[in-house]
């Protein structure tokens, strides 16, 4: 496994490195289930300013303080709750990012009543199937796209926060709405 052509961005070359382990296993892979994309959604925009590798570090830290993104229980926590958040050494404690965290519950809850799920909002922006790119260098990789705008765009309407379109467009790379492997990669043949 490790001597694969593998994303530029994966630095490490351990095989029980998180980074390397999380883009061959779940980066860009189509993800279906609300709990996962909401779980997505949330890290994305916890990574705001920081590196994906610190977020992934913290990722059991973020399920056991969120119990497993569970939106109803989210959705209920109140100031006292909010405060317990900010001290916990297991996520980032960056108050706006949390309190985005449970705002984001209530909106996603609201959006699963209208709409029926998480994965439908999410899928409809690329017609229920993964865009597939071909970029050869790392450099041609956006950071954002019409299509994150649109989707950031309509989240912030929808009452959701920390979703701007690059957080938007991450979710969409990390989701699998998007193959951004590199084609020198070996998972970029794989998501084809």
């Amino acid at each position: 496994m490790a001597d694969l052509n593998r994303c530029a961005w994966v630095t490490g070359k351990a095989e029980d490195d998180p980074m390397l382990l999380y883009h061959d296993q779940e980066w860009g892979v189509p993800l279906h289930y609300d709990r996962s994309l909401f779980e997505l959604l949330i890290l994305e925009g916890a990574q705001a300013g920081l590196s994906w590798e610190i977020v992934l570090r913290r990722r059991e830290g973020y399920r056991d303080a969120f119990f497993g993104f569970d939106l109803d229980r989210i959705a209920a926590f109140d100031a006292d709750d909010q405060a317990r958040l900010v001290r916990d050494p297991g996520i980032i404690r960056n108050g706006a990012k949390i309190a985005a965290t449970i705002k984001n519950a209530r909106a996603a809850k609201e959006l699963i009543g209208a709409l029926g799920s998480l994965d439908a909002f999410f899928w409809s922006f690329v017609s229920g199937s993964p865009l597939q790119n071909g970029f050869t260098d790392p450099g041609q990789v956006p950071a954002k796209t019409p299509i994150s705008e649109a989707m950031s765009k309509e989240l912030s309407r929808l009452g959701f926060g920390f979703v701007g379109p690059t957080i938007c467009y991450a979710l969409m790379q990390s989701a699998g709405l998007v193959n951004d492997h590199t084609t020198d990669c070996f998972r970029h043949a794989e998501l084809n």
